[in-house]
């Protein structure tokens, strides 16, 4: 992804739907700090290409 534009996600129900699973879940992963995210001003914000690299991760063994 060479647009960063197009690797940001705003906002928890975007990184969820992304994730493939509820809002309330990704809004739970979030503050026990267990996905890579950061903060613009209030919202959520993430990218695409560390979600995935973390999936990865984390369905390969090792650590996160």
């Amino acid at each position: 992804m060479d647009d960063v534009e197009e690797d940001v996600l705003r906002g928890v129900v975007t990184i969820a739907a992304f994730r493939g699973e509820k809002p309330h879940r990704t809004q739970y992963l979030i503050e026990q700090k267990q996905i890579p995210v950061g903060k613009e001003g209030t919202r959520y914000i993430a990218s695409k290409r560390r979600l995935i690299e973390h999936h990865l991760k984390s369905t390969s063994g090792e650590a996160a």
